[in-house]
Formats: C-alpha cells, sequence, structure tokens
C-alpha cells in the first residue's frame, strides 16, 4: 500500500449578513479541512471548531497534526475511533477516510455503510436572532422553505413567533434556544408554545440543567446536551424525546451512524444537524439523511460562499452530494 499524504488547511466562510444565536455574532466561520491522499485517490472533509466546546482552528488543528504519522501510516477508521476523542478533530479525518475509501474502490459510502441511496430531503432553514419585524421579513423571504428552524433568546419570545407565524402561517417551526431560555421560567414559557406550530422545541435550557424539562406534545431535542451515544440513556430519561445529531460534536460520520441508529432503539427522534460550515462538511449527514426524522441541513444557505459543486438546494430540499465533492 503506498503511503499517504495528509494536508490540513484552514478556510474561513464568509457569512451572507450576520448569523445570531443566543449567545453569539458571527460574520465569519472558521473551519478546518483535511485532505488524505493514497494511491492517487484523495479524500476530503470540513470541520467546525466551536468556541461554546473551548475548541480553536489552532486546537483542531493540533489534535489532527498529532496523528500525521499514524494516518499516513494507514490508520483505520475504526482505530481512529480510540485515537481521538468525539469532536471535530476526529469527525474531518473519520469523513476523510470515508471519502477516500468511496474514492479508491469506486463504490459510494452509502453502500459502503449499508445505507439506502440517498434522495432529496426537505431541510430546515434558519432564522437567526433578530427583532420580531425582521424575524417576520425573513421568514416571508425564505418562502421556498416550509420548514423554518427559528433561533431565539430570552427576550420577545413569544412577540418574535407570533410574528413569524402571522408572516408564515403554511410554516412548520423548530425553535431553537441554544441554551438560551431562563430555566426557571422555561416551564411557564412551555403551554404557550404549544399554541404554535412547533415540531421541535431545541436545547431550551442549559446543558447540565436538564432535570425539569416540562412534558407536553412538543418534542424537547438535545443539542449541546448530547455528543456521544453514551449521552441517551440519560437524556431519555431527563425527558428529551428527540436528540440533534451533530458529526462535529459526536466524531463523524461513523459515531454518528452508530448514535442515530442507537437513538432510534430508544424510540427517540432524530435530527441530522450541522454546525454552520460549506457543503463539504454538510455532505457526510445527508448522505446518512435516511436516519433522520427531521434534517437540518441548511449550512451553505448561510454562507456568501461555498465549495465548488457543492450540494444543490430547491424548493427546500437538500440534494445529495455529487461525487466530485464527497463520497
Amino acid at each position: 500500500m503506498a503511503r499517504r499524504r495528509l494536508t490540513i488547511t484552514r478556510r474561513d466562510w464568509p457569512v451572507a449578513g450576520e448569523f445570531r444565536i443566543s449567545r453569539s455574532r458571527l460574520s465569519v466561520i472558521p473551519t478546518v479541512q483535511v485532505g488524505i491522499e493514497e494511491d492517487g485517490h484523495r479524500g476530503r472533509a470540513e470541520c467546525r471548531p466551536y468556541a461554546r466546546y473551548d475548541q480553536t482552528v489552532e486546537s483542531v488543528t493540533d489534535a489532527i497534526s498529532g496523528l500525521h504519522t499514524a494516518i499516513e501510516d494507514g490508520l483505520s477508521r475504526h482505530a481512529l475511533q480510540t485515537a481521538l476523542p468525539a469532536g471535530p478533530a476526529r469527525n474531518a479525518l473519520d469523513c476523510a477516510l470515508w471519502d477516500l475509501e468511496a474514492k479508491r474502490t469506486g463504490r459510494s459510502v452509502h453502500a459502503l455503510a449499508g445505507l439506502p441511496t440517498p434522495e432529496a430531503v426537505e431541510t430546515a432553514f434558519t432564522l437567526s436572532i433578530d427583532t420580531p419585524e425582521a424575524m417576520a421579513e425573513a421568514a416571508r423571504a425564505a418562502r421556498r422553505h416550509t420548514l423554518l428552524k427559528v433561533k431565539l433568546g430570552r427576550d420577545a419570545i413569544l412577540e418574535s413567533l407570533n410574528a413569524i407565524h402571522d408572516a408564515r402561517p403554511d410554516a412548520r417551526l423548530i425553535v431553537d434556544a441554544n441554551e438560551g431560555f431562563d430555566v426557571d421560567g422555561f416551564a411557564a414559557l412551555y403551554p404557550p408554545l404549544e399554541g404554535f406550530p412547533i415540531v421541535m422545541l431545541e436545547q431550551p435550557v442549559a446543558a447540565g440543567h436538564d432535570d425539569a424539562l416540562p412534558r407536553g406534545d412538543i418534542p424537547i431535542c438535545a443539542d449541546e446536551s448530547l455528543h456521544t451515544a453514551d449521552d441517551l440513556p440519560r437524556l431519555a430519561e431527563a425527558g428529551y424525546r428527540a436528540v440533534n445529531v451533530k458529526l462535529d460534536k459526536c466524531g463523524g460520520l461513523t459515531a454518528a451512524l452508530d448514535l442515530m441508529r442507537r437513538a432510534r432503539d430508544l424510540d427517540m427522534d432524530v435530527m441530522a444537524g450541522c454546525m454552520v460550515g460549506s457543503s463539504l462538511a454538510m455532505a457526510p449527514m445527508v448522505v446518512a439523511a435516511s436516519l433522520a426524522d427531521v434534517v437540518d441541513l441548511d449550512g451553505p444557505l448561510l454562507l456568501a460562499d461555498d465549495e465548488a459543486n457543492g450540494l444543490r438546494y430547491e424548493d427546500g430540499r437538500v440534494f445529495p452530494p455529487v461525487p466530485e465533492l464527497w463520497g
């Protein structure tokens, strides 16, 4: 077997406008891209370091560089799972190795993983935190999307939802607080939320404060509280009825497939989610979307630029990646 060659590149993606959630505002998304070459073939992947978990481009690059020799000597995907902890560094290497195997064997990743042939699926479209009026206008502008992911903080929660619902009464909503709701007040807030067409309520309170979740018609979805499959029993016991699986949290497609299947075994709904990034970052989860009940893979739509041969988005759906991109 020819020796591999590993490359690590920083790629900064400008946001289209501004991306605002409960704890941050961003105009540029810094990412790390990995390439692994072997026998004239090249696998690629992209990960997103996330400040919420004390990650930086430098720390992720250092973690990947720490396995430089092992990767070039032929480290397998299986061995990678214990060589690095869950997180973006392992995600980038794992997904690049999947892509490399697909390129070397001439078989698609979905075939290698035993997944159905991927098809176009509906994806949520994200509305950043803004004034109720501005969010209503953004909802109108996203008229091709009938599933809207609404970012909210502690202020103007019901006012924003009323404005969005008035502007787009046809739209189903995912409410994402990114841990931003007041812990003491959430139980009182939950009943009014049931009056809106909300299909999922994502991470309303801070991770670690999951022991008093209200029970009702709206499934509460764990995001920041979920990292690996080991978290699932605790989250189900706490009252979470859904989980948001992200490659950068669980550490790659290999771990994500196991996590999604184990969540379904616990009768939990699965969201195929993402950090904001390019089509290269989204592509592996698009391939795995058949295991999800809800798909939120709109990252490239929030950027001012994208990878060549990027994912196709049309009428609120995302289409599978072409081989020139990934998989």
